[in-house]
């Protein structure tokens, strides 16, 4: 009986340690999102790095974007996308090619640039992880995990600077091994953007071939 009783007492203390750790993680990613909804417009310049060690794949580069709201402006190896709140735009100069495609949110799940920054709010466990001291800078690590037991993403690790309360990078380890690391290198609020940043102007493209998929 006293084996039975210390073993649900350890049982209620890991139960409520485990809560107190989702309560806390939550918490942070609140003051995250709150903290982003605040800003008219994010211009962010990161660095992206991919690798599997399986397949010897390692590759790293650099990209920026900037959002407003669910818009936003891409580039990233070479490559510019634009979403004006409806359509994507995928500019590909080096082979003179724009793809044009309706955006669906319910076909596309993948963290895109519009949703980097909040997309932990909807379909994920949330943990809280160590703090980590990042050149004079204090990271808390959330541990998200997805609620789809068949997602392709297997965690991911969120670094929060908990002066600023912005994201500072995120890892992401998927089930065939690789790992997506996206570390912010500059954060920009409420930048003087023109609205014509976010508008797709087809005259600027006479040579390309558009590709209009839908």
């Amino acid at each position: 009986m006293k084996k039975l009783v210390f073993v649900a007492v350890a049982f209620m203390t890991f139960l409520a340690g485990t809560a107190q750790s989702a309560d806390k993680a939550t918490a942070l990613l609140n003051e995250v999102s709150s903290k982003v909804d605040s800003y008219q417009n994010i211009v962010i310049d990161f660095k992206y790095g991919l690798e599997n060690t399986a397949e010897n794949v390692k590759h790293e580069t650099r990209g920026d974007v900037s959002l407003q709201g669910e818009k936003y402006l891409l580039n990233i190896m070479g490559t510019t996308r634009l979403f004006d709140g409806k359509k994507l735009y995928t500019i590909i100069p080096e082979d003179e090619e724009i793809n044009i495609s309706t955006y669906d949110p319910k076909k596309d799940q993948d963290i895109t640039p519009s949703k980097m920054l909040t997309f932990y709010n909807d379909g994920y466990k949330a943990k809280w992880g160590p703090t980590q001291d990042i050149k004079g800078r204090k990271i808390q690590y959330i541990q998200l995990t997805p609620i789809d037991s068949k997602a392709e993403i297997k965690e991911i690790q969120l670094g929060i600077d908990k002066q600023t309360k912005h994201i500072y990078n995120l890892i992401q380890t998927q089930d065939n091994g690789t790992k997506i690391t996206i570390t912010v290198n500059s954060f920009k609020t409420d930048q003087p953007l023109p609205q014509s940043l976010f508008e797709f102007k087809e005259n600027r493209y006479k040579d390309y071939y558009i590709n209009r998929l839908d």
